[in-house]
């Protein structure tokens, strides 16, 4: 009768420290920076440079721009 108990709290121990690695890992993998991001902001800032040194129009440039918005 005494082991009973003994499972009951394993079993908790157990479920505790999944969840707690389970929202470890889930807090990694969200501030964790998409390769999507990156991307994204490379294709930016030349986009901006390229307006900056002339070789887009200002129509140009807000289209390209409101492109990689989306």
């Amino acid at each position: 009768m005494m082991w009973a108990g003994w499972g009951i709290h394993w079993t908790w121990m157990v479920l505790f420290w999944v969840v707690v690695l389970g929202l470890i890992a889930w807090t990694v993998v969200r501030l964790a920076p998409t390769t999507t991001d990156r991307h994204d902001d490379a294709a930016r800032r030349i986009l901006d440079e390229r307006y900056a040194r002339g070789e887009l129009g200002e129509d140009e440039y807000r289209q390209r721009r409101s492109e990689l918005s989306r």
